[in-house]
């Protein structure tokens, strides 16, 4: 069911989210033209762990602003990392999401 190829695409997109801002599984998706994906895009940052360079899967929230992946990173992880990079999260809900938002269609646009 793996298939590298687009987990490889989700791992470009996600390297670009820059330090501080958040984006959703279906961002992901809908930029690499697969718009129903966002599950894949979900299963590509739960397999990215030995990926190189590494990826910023944390940066990576449901449409929500959710850490709906916290119990890949095991503990509090995934929202200590997005806190040092000053994100706000309480209860495990990105603060400001909309202001934090990267939406990779507009931000990557030509």
């Amino acid at each position: 069911m793996k298939d590298d190829n687009f987990f490889e695409k989700v791992y470009e997109v996600a390297r670009l989210i820059p330090v501080g801002r958040v984006t959703s599984y279906g961002a992901i998706a809908a930029y690499l033209g697969t718009k129903g994906s966002s599950r894949m895009v979900g299963w590509a940052m739960q397999a990215c762990g030995n990926a190189m360079p590494p990826v910023p899967a944390h940066r990576v929230v449901n449409r929500q602003g959710l850490l709906t992946a916290k119990f890949h990173f095991g503990g509090n992880l995934m929202q200590q990392l997005l806190e040092s990079e000053g994100v706000k999260v309480v209860d495990d809900q990105v603060q400001d999401f909309k202001k934090l938002y990267w939406d990779p269609s507009i931000e990557l646009a030509l």
